[in-house]
């Protein structure tokens, strides 16, 4: 592995994608740190620190999952990249419901593409706005701080400088997304908030270590976190990893004095087909009404609404788990067209033994997938709800901001997303003929 980490600065082009990547982490985590005009960071942090393992604590940690942080400190970063994956999510949708949006993804091409992606940032440009101005409100209300002062001098002059400010960062933010995409290497969204949570990880092994130095925390909770740390990690990566392989036959053709295909393949299904998304949709959804009802602390609907929403919660907890099953589904769906992959087959002379081609074919697949896809969506449903089952009072009773690091969706977005630009580095590398991070020769020497 070494020697391959060696070898990406061998290649220009490549070291170039990855230096590129690199600055534009580095300049985020910046961002994620620049204070907003007319916020008093300091009242904001002791407040957090007031509320930390409540409820509305853990719904604003995992807010900060996605913000790396930059929320709780009211930064000019403090929305992430909620309203790109927001806008993602309600385009998606229309793009089944609206006849011409499906036109346009299937069969626009390129350009189709593009337009999509501006309707994307369009959709984020406005929900930042709406959201931005809610949040001005927020931190200007002392009773949504317990009686604390957060802004010394509100109004709408704060209010203006405070949407500008967080609509600049957010639309800010999806540029580096863009640029991550186009210059450097790695899924450019999934790349920035992979690096907010990284930053978050020493703090939270610190909390871990002080709640075990003053007996909050015991040695024996403390060894198996760490258990089933390794096993969510190595779970994570086979289902990431894991296929389906259908075997399929091509028939011989001849054409002159030559004889054509004949060979045995097989066309891979994955059991994770959408990836970390499912769970970041999903996030994004519920967090959507539970954050809007934490605006208006003092409605009593909102705050029995906020309560039930409320991470932790059974009804937070269900609803999370339904939704990332729906997404995952979902995105399947959006990715594998199992009619497009038959007809593909049939068209180059390839079969699947005992499946007569075209329709049958279709159907096939399908059902295969979607049983695949119903094995990776629990999987992801469970590995999303770990934290809150090991944080209830009846199984181990850990601080829920603990255990979100040391299983469910950070660990996951994390593993994913290494995973993922691991893959495309090595790719990168064996292109180009150098060795990659697995060294294949010796492990076929190992095997036999």
């Amino acid at each position: 592995m070494l020697r391959a980490l060696g070898n990406i600065f061998k290649i220009p082009e490549l070291r170039r994608k990855v230096l590129v990547t690199l600055f534009i982490i580095a300049v985020y985590r910046l961002g994620a740190h620049l204070p907003t005009p007319g916020v008093d960071g300091g009242a904001l942090s002791q407040f957090f620190q007031r509320i930390a393992g409540t409820a509305g604590g853990n719904l604003f940690g995992i807010m900060a999952l996605f913000s790396g942080g930059a929320l709780q400190k009211a930064t000019v970063f403090a929305l992430g990249i909620m309203p790109y994956i927001s806008s993602s999510i309600i385009l998606q949708l229309l793009t089944v419901v609206i006849p011409q949006l499906e036109k346009l993804a299937k069969e626009g091409g390129e350009e189709g593409r593009r337009t999509l992606i501006q309707y994307t940032r369009y959709g984020t440009l406005i929900l930042a706005l709406i959201q931005t101005f809610f949040i001005a409100l927020w931190l200007e209300n002392p009773n949504a701080f317990q009686g604390t002062v957060i802004v010394p001098n509100p109004g709408w002059a704060f209010r203006l400088m405070t949407v500008l400010t967080l609509t600049a960062g957010t639309v800010f933010i999806m540029w580096l997304g863009e640029q991550i995409d186009e210059h450097g290497i790695g899924n450019g969204m999934s790349v920035l908030i992979t690096a907010g949570i990284i930053e978050a990880v020493p703090t939270a092994i610190i909390q871990t270590g002080q709640l075990v130095k003053f007996g909050q925390l015991a040695y024996w909770k403390l060894g198996l976190m760490l258990v089933l740390f390794v096993f969510t990690v190595v779970g994570v990566i086979l289902i990431i990893q894991g296929q389906r392989k259908i075997p399929v036959q091509y028939a011989k053709q001849i054409r002159g004095h030559r004889v054509y295909g004949g060979q045995s393949t097989y066309l891979p299904l994955k059991i994770n087909q959408a990836g970390v998304i499912p769970i970041i949709f999903a996030q994004s959804v519920i967090l959507f009404p539970a954050t809007i009802a934490g605006f208006f602390p003092s409605q009593g609907v909102v705050r029995t609404m906020a309560t039930w929403l409320s991470p932790g919660t059974v009804l937070y907890t269900s609803i999370e788990a339904f939704l990332i099953i729906f997404f995952t589904f979902f995105y399947t769906a959006i990715t594998f067209n199992p009619i497009e992959v038959a007809n593909n087959l049939q068209k180059y002379g390839g079969f699947i033994p005992g499946i007569r081609p075209g329709k049958n074919t279709a159907e096939h697949l399908d059902y295969l997938m979607t049983r695949v896809a119903f094995t990776g969506a629990l999987f992801l449903a469970l590995i999303a709800v770990f934290p809150s089952i090991i944080n209830s009072p009846k199984v181990l009773n850990i601080p829920f901001l603990v255990a979100s690091f040391f299983g469910g969706t950070g660990l996951l977005i994390i593993v994913g997303v290494v995973l993922d630009t691991m893959k495309q580095i090595e790719s990168q590398l064996l292109m180009r003929h150098y060795e990659g991070f697995i060294k294949k020769g010796k492990l076929r020497a190992r095997i036999r």
